[in-house]
């Protein structure tokens, strides 16, 4: 698959490192998808689902009660 514009959102080195532990494994998967999927509707949809889930998993170590 050529490489998506969505990737820019897997970016981790911008966020401070106690949200970079939680966003890099995010980005790295995001990246292999790209490599290995071939391109089609489901695996951009693969794509904007894992970064839904990246955002979710970063608001929860970011979250204070």
């Amino acid at each position: 698959m050529k490489k998506p514009n969505i990737l820019q959102y897997f970016a981790y080195q911008q966020l401070p490192p106690q949200l970079q532990v939680v966003s890099k494994p995010f980005g790295e998967l995001a990246n292999k998808m790209v490599e290995e999927l071939p391109e089609n509707e489901e695996s951009h949809m693969a794509l904007r689902k894992l970064l839904e889930s990246k955002d979710c998993a970063v608001r929860a170590m970011a979250y204070k009660s």
